[in-house]
């Protein structure tokens, strides 16, 4: 109850009859009156001021009564008012969801991508859309038929957008199953309760192939003469006006494939298969938003050979050595070739014939090659090294197209059937001093061997067999005497071992013949005494050796070194060094390319006799970076003869400072221009020489500059670009350039 004034009320719809309110009168007012919207269900007693409600309020009919309430005298005259009452008319969930369709129909495609929506299903709920009562969520209550463990479609619960999952994204397949039917469900509260309302509906969804399919594997033939772009291939996209695109799965420096916006890919120029013989990209769509629409498609494509590249071969020179005994029959030696076409094809199949041998004695078929091998072998007659100590074999190797003639060389060597004799089978002994160089000859030794003279069967190696475990000797042979010189090899220590008993033996690096085998003849003996001296402090390393990068800090460590003496002595360490710890560092910038190798004597003195000093080595090796890139050899600059004849070619050579594990392969390219490749081309040869070859006769006499790269393929890689100066002159009967 109260007094009459304005006032909002919120009532909750249904419920039939019942109080709302009691206005308390105020004299003279004996009564109340009510008018406005009061539908037939809303009214006031006018003697008590009870305003109340005759039946049922109805949200979604009328969501708010807006009335006026006045007090009234005896008379019927208004006292107070009129007044605002406003009645609110609060939602209940009374009325169920509804979908727009009974039953919807979508289709989509095979291989869709999931989670992409193919079709939508909608519903609506008369409650008020502010609260829960309205708000719907979607769920698949059945799927018919459902063969797998998992759906193969999904429902966004708030849009009702309909799409494959991950699954059904693999698996949907018109061929398996073309039609589908789900059974959704729409729950209003949000689904959050379980007195929700629900209502379903049913949805046909078919299945259609897909048109997004990748082709398969592109053959396209190397350095094709069409007109390019040429059309290689189409894809098509399931959905409309998407965007086509081409994607990289590579790094290449370009790639030569383009697509249309009508799915037709294209290759844009020649391919060169042995420049690159295959190639892998995607194929992508979008729509105007730049998003993904199908899964990307994997293209291959498979660059076919043609026979464009002759033998090469893989020594400019192939030297054998052959033993004058060596039966017939017996394989001496093989020819290597190759050829940058395709291996396992014709293309690159190589075949071997002699074309000539000098001198031709004792016969002109003293050689015979395996014609698809390249294995050289006697003929039954033997070889005599008096007659001929080596022959010239002229080798035409042949593909299908083209043909080079490769050069052998073939030594003919004595046999070793002569053992080494010792002008003395004991050379008694000799005594040193412990304190004797390492490097100090200390005898002279001679055998002598009756083989041909400066062959591998003549020359003698000195090696003590017995009586040296430790390698403290080592014996030199004066190549061209024969003699050998005993040295000191490491330090001697009267202390560890004061006496040697060496047995010290001569042999061949040559194997000897059958039946030949070293005796007694090739054995010596000689005793080394060793003299005890004041021994000065030692060193616990006789060289201490490190590596470090050329680019290294100034005043890095670089290692200590440790000295002791064996009398007990403090020892003294000194040399921009720290006389306690003997830590060693770097002064100024390094470069390995100026000097790979620094030096370094260390000299320990004891602490209270500086007479008594030691010395040691340090040798500083700098670790190569790859810091230089490649040169050309510009003291053999490459010159033809003109007229050219055809099949020219010339041997270039590159260099590199660094060290060879950065430029064990170089790779030689020419400079990607139509001039160049017209008239130019380079094939590799070995992993520092390539050959430069005119494509045609049609030259001027005059000097061309052919622009070239080398890439020395190191860690990083380093190339250089430079014009190479090709002559092509007149020339004389030594095939040189006026």
């Amino acid at each position: 109850t109260g007094h009459l004034k304005d006032m909002d009320f919120f009532v909750p719809e249904g419920g039939g009859v019942r109080f709302i309110y009691q206005f308390i009168s105020e004299p003279p007012a004996v009564s109340f009156r009510a008018t406005g919207e009061k539908d037939g269900i809303i009214d006031i007693v006018p003697k008590t001021g009870i305003l109340y409600l005759n039946g049922s309020l109805d949200w979604e009919t009328k969501a708010v009564h807006r009335l006026q309430v006045e007090s009234l005298d005896e008379n019927g005259n208004i006292v107070k008012g009129p007044y605002a009452v406003t009645i609110h008319v609060e939602d209940i969930n009374d009325n169920p969801p509804e979908f727009d369709q009974i039953k919807y129909t979508g289709v989509v495609r095979q291989n869709s991508r999931p989670g992409k929506p193919f079709m939508y299903v909608h519903a609506t709920d008369r409650d008020d859309p502010t609260t829960p009562h309205a708000q719907l969520t979607y769920s698949i209550l059945h799927h018919f038929p459902n063969p797998y463990t998992e759906m193969l479609f999904q429902i966004d619960n708030v849009t009702g957008a309909i799409s494959p999952s991950k699954m059904g994204s693999y698996y949907l397949d018109p061929q398996k199953q073309d039609t589908f039917t789900l059974v959704v469900n729409v729950k209003d509260m949000a689904g959050m309760t379980a007195n929700a309302f629900t209502s379903s509906a049913d949805v046909i969804i078919t299945v259609k192939e897909s048109l997004w399919k990748a082709p398969p594997t592109i053959h396209i033939q190397e350095n094709s003469t069409q007109v390019h772009p040429v059309n290689i291939s189409q894809v098509h996209s399931n959905e409309p006006d998407v965007i086509y695109d081409l994607f990289e799965k590579e790094k290449l420096p370009r790639l030569p494939f383009s697509i249309d916006q009508n799915g037709v890919i294209y290759v844009t120029e020649p391919l060169d298969r042995e420049e690159k013989d295959s190639y892998t990209f995607f194929v992508i769509t979008k729509d105007n938003k730049g998003e993904l629409v199908d899964k990307p498609l994997h293209i291959h494509v498979v660059v076919e050979d043609i026979n464009d590249n002759p033998p090469v071969c893989q020594q400019a020179l192939t030297v054998i050595e052959v033993q004058e005994n060596e039966g017939g029959g017996s394989n001496i030696g093989t020819l290597f070739a190759t050829d940058m076409d395709e291996q396992d094809t014709l293309n690159s199949r190589l075949q071997f014939k002699i074309e000539s041998q000098v001198p031709a004695v004792p016969a002109s078929n003293l050689f015979f090659i395996q014609q698809d091998t390249g294995i050289l072998q006697l003929t039954s007659r033997s070889l005599n090294k008096r007659i001929a100590s080596s022959y010239t074999l002229k080798v035409l190797v042949t593909d299908a197209v083209f043909q080079t003639i490769c050069d052998v060389q073939i030594h003919v060597i004595d046999i070793n059937d002569q053992i080494p004799i010792f002008e003395k089978s004991d050379y008694h002994s000799v005594t040193v001093a412990e304190s004797l160089p390492v490097g100090t000859v200390i005898l002279e030794i001679q055998a002598t061997d009756g083989d041909e003279p400066d062959t591998g069967s003549s020359y003698i190696i000195y090696q003590v067999k017995e009586g040296d475990p430790y390698n403290t000797f080592i014996i030199q042979t004066d190549s061209e005497t024969n003699r050998g010189f005993v040295k000191i090899n490491k330090a001697l220590d009267f202390e560890a071992v004061p006496v040697y008993n060496l047995v010290i033996n001569a042999t061949n690096p040559e194997p000897l013949v059958p039946g030949v085998q070293y005796n007694s003849s090739s054995l010596t003996l000689f005793k080394v005494f060793v003299t005890n001296v004041d021994e000065p402090p030692v060193f616990n390393k006789t060289v201490y050796k490190e590596e470090v990068s050329e680019d290294i800090p100034v005043n890095t460590l670089v290692m200590t070194v440790e000295a002791y003496d064996p009398e007990g002595d403090t020892v003294r360490k000194w040399l921009r060094i720290d006389s306690a710890t003997g830590q060693i560092y770097t002064a100024s910038t390094l470069d390995r390319e100026q000097q790979e190798i620094y030096t370094v004597e260390v000299v320990a003195s004891e602490l209270n006799n500086a007479a008594q000093k030691s010395k040691t080595t340090l040798i500083l090796h700098l670790r190569d970076v790859n810091d230089n890139p490649p040169l050309l050899d510009m003291d053999n600059l490459p010159f033809f003869c003109h007229p050219l004849s055809g099949g020219e070619r010339a041997l270039i050579q590159a260099t590199d400072a660094d060290e060879q594990r950065y430029y064990s392969t170089f790779t030689f390219s020419l400079v990607d221009d139509m001039n160049t490749r017209n008239n130019w081309e380079i094939s590799k040869v070995n992993a520092t020489h390539a050959y430069l070859s005119p494509k045609h006769t049609n030259f001027e006499e005059k000097v061309y500059n052919v622009p070239i790269t080398i890439n020395d393929n190191g860690k990083p890689p380093l190339e250089r670009k430079l014009n190479l100066q090709v002559n092509i002159c007149k020339c004389s009967s030594e095939k040189s350039c006026f």
